[in-house]
């Protein structure tokens, strides 16, 4: 059997370029028509490149007299004043006199990640905590806030000054996803297998996706969002390529679970990537289930299409304690056997096993999707709060294996 059959021919590349050049192709006239709708490339990238700036975000705060300015304020000033700790004082706090003998290995940091900072209220704890116990904060934030509700309360432009300040990644989650009942066959566990097929973005929805990202894109510097669907996915990198700077990271509800599905992923990114290479597919979770030669396969289909330093694989090393994964789930061990594999994260989204298992509330990855005021209502804030802060825990031990074998981090920059 000759493996050149495997070739994709000249004219197959045809067919795919002349779809997306003919004038008459719907599907790609609907984008171009919502970019037009949002002002044109040049435009939405002056508006939202104005828009993220901390300056103007800041000026936002101030003129809607927002409460949390006297703590994005503190934030500077803690920042500027070092009360956070330094890298090389966190690796002798670890290790004492020998981290001044070691090498540590740079080129392969991991990046720190947590999941889900839902309100402000959360950060700035951790960010008190941080300074009390000469703890890292997180390189990298991901969020799963209903949009409107944070615009409206005014956490998204704090988290927005607050990342930037710090010196963290930020990804947020839209409104627009088959949860919000777009899929209107789907409802609660009694219609579980309409699940199947993923939550999707079923009909015109693909595009009301494009939609909400490019105003809170333009609106509030919004550049990375979570991404689900194949559709919206597609959508994505065509907005990209047409020129809309925009970023983006697919969930683990997407399902990339095996090394084809990672090269299903990478080579339409690769496709559909700018002349200089960039894509804007800025990183990935794998499904829960991948074990590490999946991983390591990954990593050899990421560098075959010149993509190691523009897609971070995210990986869970905790998850919630309840309604996502079968505990106890820690990936940690597996973690620290992947130190050749470059631009990984460790992502952390539930706490420790053993302080879950001694919460009278442990985690619960259903509750991101409660709205604030039924948070609020039933007393939970506290106890969300405490879920947060057993995830920086975590994050903080996944920080000291790395540290004890002489493996780099990725904390938050501007402030360790």
């Amino acid at each position: 059997m000759s493996r050149d059959k495997l070739a994709i021919s000249d004219e197959r590349v045809k067919e795919v370029n002349d779809f997306l050049l003919n004038t008459n192709s719907q599907v790609i006239n609907d984008l171009v028509m919502l970019v037009e709708k949002h002002g044109g490339v040049d435009e939405i990238n002056r508006k939202a490149a104005e828009a993220a700036k901390l300056d103007t975000v800041l000026a936002k705060m101030d003129a809607q007299n927002s409460p949390h300015l006297k703590d994005i304020n503190w934030l500077m000033e803690q920042r500027d004043n070092g009360a956070f700790i330094k890298i090389p004082e966190y690796r002798k706090k670890i290790l004492g006199e020998q981290a001044d003998t070691m090498t540590f290995d740079d080129e392969n940091a991991v990046t720190l990640e947590i999941s889900a900072c839902q309100y402000f209220s959360f950060f700035m704890d951790e960010a008190r905590l941080a300074i009390q116990n000469q703890d890292l904060m997180p390189g990298r934030i991901i969020r799963v806030r209903f949009m409107k509700e944070q615009e409206a309360d005014g956490d998204l432009l704090a988290m927005t000054a607050a990342t930037e300040i710090i010196g963290a990644s930020r990804c947020e989650t839209l409104d627009t996803k088959g949860t919000d009942g777009s899929n209107v066959h789907l409802g609660g566990p009694d219609t579980i297998t309409g699940y199947f097929g993923g939550v999707g973005q079923p009909n015109t929805h693909a595009l009301k996706w494009i939609d909400e990202f490019l105003y809170y894109y333009t609106n509030f510097g919004v550049k990375q969002v979570l991404n689900i669907n194949p559709g919206t996915v597609m959508l994505g990198y065509m907005l990209h390529k047409l020129g809309v700077d925009m970023e983006f990271k697919i969930s683990v509800f997407m399902g990339n679970d095996n090394p084809y599905a990672v090269f299903w992923t990478l080579m339409a990114a690769r496709l559909l990537s700018r002349p200089d290479g960039t894509t804007p597919l800025i990183g990935f979770n794998y499904s829960n289930s991948v074990d590490n030669a999946t991983i390591e396969s990954s990593m050899n289909v990421r560098k075959a299409f010149g993509l190691e330093e523009n897609v971070r694989f995210e990986h869970h090393i905790t998850e919630t304690y309840k309604s996502i994964v079968v505990q106890p789930y820690n990936r940690r061990e597996e973690l620290l056997q992947l130190g050749q594999v470059p631009n990984i994260s460790a992502k952390h989204e539930g706490g420790e096993i053993a302080r879950e298992q001694s919460r009278e509330h442990p985690s619960d990855i259903l509750e991101y999707f409660l709205p604030r005021e039924d948070v609020e209502a039933n007393n939970m804030m506290p106890l969300l709060t405490q879920n947060y802060l057993d995830k920086h825990e975590a994050l903080n031990i996944t920080a000291q294996d790395l540290t004890k074998q002489g493996q780099s981090f990725i904390a938050a920059q501007k402030l360790h």
